[in-house]
């Protein structure tokens, strides 16, 4: 029977690993629109005063901070992975050690 505690790292990692691809998801569109209203600017969405209209400059900024949020809600998942990924290494010694232990006590109850 195995102990359902062991799972818990594999699975926080891939509920982390899932929430992680669908920001890196979110950042794409978000980054390919970006692109889009750049190119709109460079393509004349200019007054004549040479200054982006008001509305395209705050949609250019609303965007921008669309992109910090997502990209910083990516860096503390990515940690929290980076944690997971140590934490599963240390249950796996933890139970190496286990099972070292296991296997002296079966020596001894043979010899």
């Amino acid at each position: 029977m195995t102990d359902p505690n062991l799972d818990l790292p594999e699975s926080g990692w891939e509920e982390l690993r899932r929430e992680a691809q669908k920001i890196e998801g979110d950042l794409d569109v978000k980054l390919s629109s970006y692109a889009k209203l750049g190119s709109r600017f460079t393509q004349g969405a200019y007054l004549d005063t040479g200054s982006p209209t008001v509305g395209s400059s705050r949609s250019w900024k609303s965007m921008e901070m669309e992109i910090q949020s997502l990209l910083e809600k990516l860096l503390d998942i990515n940690d929290s992975m980076s944690r997971c990924a140590a934490s599963a290494a240390s249950v796996t010694q933890k139970l190496a050690w286990h099972i070292d232990i296991l296997h002296e006590f079966i020596q001894v109850d043979i010899s």
